[in-house]
Parts: structure tokens; sequence; C-alpha cells
């Protein structure tokens, strides 16, 4: 998540909120449709004065938050005493070590509030008293039974007094980390198509796709190796002349990768194909289908791509 808004994602944000279209904001503000739509490309292009001074009036908003220089639409020059900040947490906010962004989203969201409401009880150990007081009954209930009925240690009665008992501080590490999962899940949500965020496809999505894609191709193993190469890349191997295909499966037939845990076990060649933990399960793999004498062309392929690939 970046740390601060474009002018680009500022002027579409504002525009979203009115709930407009280009051609209908052209139509209220006299600037061209292709003006207001180049002003909104990741291109950033400049814009001239009296276009900037009419969509801040247009909008209600200052010029400087359209340019990005203030995260203040309403709030304009609010004076930093009326906000009751100590000089560290200025400091903190000014020295760019932190995404205030990200802090302004935290703090603004709906379930803040009962999120520091926790924090706080927890810190002036208001429900602390009660707790100890849960937890003394459940003493005297323990020890009456014991003196009265002498059970052995395994009683079950007794493991279920001795379970009744709470610790404060994980009840309220509990109770405030789920204020909090709530609060970033609905953040991570709302900016999940941001350019920054990580994409909602996985590697391995992106490879099965492709290999469902490769499987239709009609050739030999090789070929498809080279087909499979090509759509990670984003290489359309339909464009490839028959010279550079050839070519491609030549270089792919002198990596040392080539072949698959299965295939270098029966040969008597194994050698460490991939690092890590990786490795360690591709090869696991490959030594349990050969216990349980499973052939498969597909399997191996997929672990010999899997091979190369990492």
């Amino acid at each position: 998540m970046k740390g601060a808004t474009s002018i680009q994602e500022r002027l579409w944000e504002l525009r979203k909120d009115k709930g407009l279209n280009l051609e209908e904001l052209s139509e209220l503000t006299g600037i061209s449709k292709s003006a207001l739509g180049s002003y909104e490309k990741e291109d950033y292009k400049e814009i001239n004065h009296g276009n900037l001074i009419t969509l801040a009036d247009f909008y209600g908003v200052s010029v400087d938050y359209l340019l990005c220089r203030t995260e203040n639409r309403e709030q304009i020059n609010t004076p930093l005493t009326e906000l009751h900040l100590n000089d560290e947490m200025v400091a903190l906010l000014k020295g760019g070590r932190i995404n205030n962004r990200l802090l302004c989203e935290l703090a603004t969201h709906k379930d803040f509030i009962k999120f520091l409401a926790d924090i706080e009880i927890y810190v002036d150990g208001i429900a602390t008293m009660q707790i100890q007081n849960l937890n003394a009954l459940v003493d005297t209930v323990r020890h009456e039974i014991i003196e009265r009925y002498r059970p052995g240690e395994d009683d079950p009665h007794l493991k279920v007094l001795q379970a009744a008992h709470i610790s404060d501080d994980e009840y309220f590490s509990h109770m405030v980390l789920d204020d909090l999962n709530l609060i970033i899940r609905d953040i991570r949500e709302a900016h999940k198509k941001d350019s920054e965020s990580a994409p909602q496809t996985t590697v391995a999505d992106e490879l099965k796709e492709n290999l469902e894609a490769v499987e239709n191709f009609k050739g030999s193993r090789d070929e498809k190796l080279v087909v499979l190469y090509c759509k990670q890349l984003g290489i359309n191997y339909k464009n490839l002349s028959d010279e550079e295909f050839r070519w491609l499966i030549r270089i792919l037939q002198k990596s040392k990768k080539t072949g698959t845990p299965i295939s270098q076990r029966k040969n008597g060649k194994e050698k460490p194909l991939l690092h890590g933990c990786v490795c360690f399960h591709v090869a696991a793999v490959g030594a349990i289908l050969i216990q349980l004498k499973f052939q498969s062309d597909k399997v191996e392929f997929i672990l010999e791509i899997t091979a190369m690939l990492f």
C-alpha cells in the first residue's frame, strides 16, 4: 500500500464520489472529456491553472488537496493544539518513517473506536478485578470439592474448573487481536485492486492455467516445454518463426535441470535440482511415485517444469 495518493488517483476518487462519468463531468465543468481522461491516466499530464481551479471549485476542495500537497479535504489548517498530540507523535508523523495513509485508514475505520476501547480497558485494569473475582470463586468451589469428596487428579469436574480459570492477559490479547483482524481485513479488501498489492492469482494458479493450455498443444515433449516457457515469459509462441522455435528447443535441451526426479532416480543420476523446500518437495514426490511404481507422463511433465522453473 502506497504511503501517498497520486494526483490521478485523487481526481478519479473525487469523480467516483460524485457518481459521474467523464462525459457528465465534462458537461458540468466545461473541460473536454479527453483532457479529463488524460488527467486520470498513469502517465502524468500537466493540468493548466484554470482547469485546476475549476475542478477544485466543482469538488469543493482546495487546489492543494487536488495536487496531493495535503490530505485534508475538509479540515483545512486545523491548529495542532486541537489534536492533543505530543511532540513524539508529531515527530513520528512528520518523519516519514511510517505510512501515514495506512495509519489514517486504521484510525478512521468504523471498528477502531472499539479496538481502542478494549485496549484502554486492559491498560486501566478496569476488568482485571472482576476476572480475579471470578477466578477466586472457581478456586473456592474447587477446594470445596477436593476437601469434601477427595477426587483424583484426573477427575473431570476438577478439570472443568481448572479450565474455567481466565488469564486476563490471554483474554484481552484475543479480544484486541480479533478487533485488529477485522480492521486490517477490511483495509486489505479495499486495496486489493491497487497496483502495489499482490496479484489475486498465485504462481501456482498461473502455472496450472498454462499447463492446461499446453496440454492441448499437439507436439513433442520438447515443443510443449517451449510453449510453456513462452507463456510464462509472456511471449506469443505463434509469433515465433520455425527457426526461432527450433533454437529454443535446442537451448532448453542444454539445461542441466531437464529431467524429473523420477527419471533421474531411474537412471541413477539424481542431482539437486532445486533449492530449499522446493527441492525437497519435488524430490520427495518423485521418490514416492517410484516406490508406488506410478507412471504418468503428465505428472512427470509437471515435475520437470517445476524443476526447471525453480
